[in-house]
């Protein structure tokens, strides 16, 4: 059942970047590229279930952290230059 989940996920990370590459403007990319590292942290979480490290857990929470503060700078920066289209 958690191959099942992660084969998904990995099926939703695919369609996230079809999205953050085909998006007609630059905040649907970002939006693409966050839902993409939200993902990548729920992928981790599963995969390390699944392989019985429940430790990747701490590796998922860390990289939701540089997820966020990654995607707050490039909303910062695009608050305050216009974005090329």
């Amino acid at each position: 059942m958690l191959a099942a989940a992660c084969i998904a996920i990995l099926v939703v990370m695919a369609l996230a970047l079809v999205r953050a590459f085909k998006s007609p403007t630059v905040y649907d990319r970002i939006l693409g590229v966050n839902m993409f590292g939200t993902k990548t942290v729920l992928f981790i979480a599963a995969s390390g279930f699944l392989m019985g490290r429940p430790d990747f857990l701490d590796i998922a929470i860390v990289y939701a952290l540089i997820n966020f503060i990654g995607m707050v700078a490039v909303l910062r920066f695009f608050e305050y230059t216009s974005p090329i289209e």
